[in-house]
């Protein structure tokens, strides 16, 4: 008996190679493929076709793809995807790539820590200025990885990908969770030898109630949660209190999860040690902003995230997820709408 064909609408500039990969999976799937900017570029005979669709934000009105049962996001965030009318039916599943951020955004920690710790701000400005100084020793004693500890907020993929790196420096690697009774990931699509799946890389886990506890025992804290209402301003003045005044922490989520103000305060006024900021609350950051001026601040322009073969992985998730689909089994990395990720 001959099963019913699966239109499936890609809205991203997937290479042939990945095309033809995707393809070869099944004969039932017939792929479209077109980048557009809206949905309006969309036909609406082509609207009412499609079964599944790939996009990184562009999805149509509820009334104009009857057919569709499933979005496969570009993007591990969803927050602008959650809040399209779109997903307001339970019938359409929604799915992401997260885990294939994990290794790029562990190296970035790894860099801003290693940075930190070795004072690459402090020498990049000595060298701006040509200037050996003569009492070199103590402002410019590195603070080695190892024996450091990390405090990780919130331990999914890309947190577990760090926690695997900073363990083979040595580092102690503390973690708020959820669900703190379990640790392992269930049902996320991960890179093999890349991360923590059975998590057994974290010394501690703390739930998310004690996040002031962890971070005072954290050398460094790395931020890692999504971006939900019940997120918004998680890292306040009191938490910001709570860290050690040499503590350097290391946002590559989302710009919303810091209380911007109350970080340039504690900046300002020596309550921690440092920053390395890839996200903020108005992105890009107004020029005005006091955070260009501060020598203990690293800004990069939401770039954590990217690298040179992001679609290489990002199908790798989608044909996964494809065969699955095909096979009616569970999809990685379904989004709980409740939790918001």
């Amino acid at each position: 008996m001959t099963q019913e064909a699966l239109n499936v609408l890609v809205l991203n500039n997937f290479s042939d190679a990945i095309m033809e990969r995707l393809k070869a999976i099944s004969p039932r799937l017939k792929f479209t493929r077109k980048v557009v900017k809206s949905a309006n570029e969309i036909s609406p005979d082509t609207w009412k076709t499609v079964d599944i669709l790939y996009t990184s934000s562009v999805a149509p009105e509820p009334d104009t793809a009857p057919r569709l049962r499933w979005i496969q996001s570009h993007s591990a965030g969803v927050d602008h995807l959650l809040a399209h009318p779109l997903l307001a039916s339970e019938d359409i599943a929604l799915t992401t790539t997260s885990g294939i951020h994990g290794p790029k955004m562990a190296e970035y920690t790894l860099a801003m820590m290693l940075a930190f710790g070795h004072k690459l701000p402090t020498m990049f400005r000595l060298q701006q200025k040509a200037e050996w100084p003569e009492n070199r020793s103590e402002p410019l004693v590195p603070r080695e990885l190892r024996g450091s500890t990390l405090g990780i907020v919130g331990y999914g993929s890309i947190g577990r990908a760090t926690a695997r790196v900073a363990q083979a420096f040595g580092m102690q690697v503390l973690a708020t969770k959820r669900d703190v009774m379990h640790p392992a990931a269930v049902n996320e699509y991960h890179i093999p030898d890349a991360g923590d799946p059975e998590g057994t890389q974290v010394n501690r886990l703390y739930p998310p109630e004690a996040i002031k506890s962890m971070v005072a025992e954290s050398d460094f804290v790395q931020i890692t949660v999504p971006s939900t209402p019940a997120n918004h301003h998680l890292i306040n003045e009191s938490v910001l209190a709570a860290m050690k005044k040499t503590g350097v922490i290391i946002n590559i989520a989302r710009g919303d999860l810091i209380d911007e103000a109350a970080l340039i305060k504690a900046l300002q006024t020596g309550m921690i040690g440092g920053a390395a900021l890839d996200v903020f609350e108005q992105e890009p950051l107004p020029p005005n902003s006091p955070l260009w001026r501060m020598d203990n601040v690293i800004i990069t322009p939401h770039i954590g995230g990217n690298t040179d073969h992001y679609n290489e992985s990002a199908s790798d998730v989608f044909e996964q997820n494809l065969r699955r689909y095909l096979n009616d089994e569970e999809l990685l990395n379904r989004v709980d709408r409740k939790r918001g990720y």
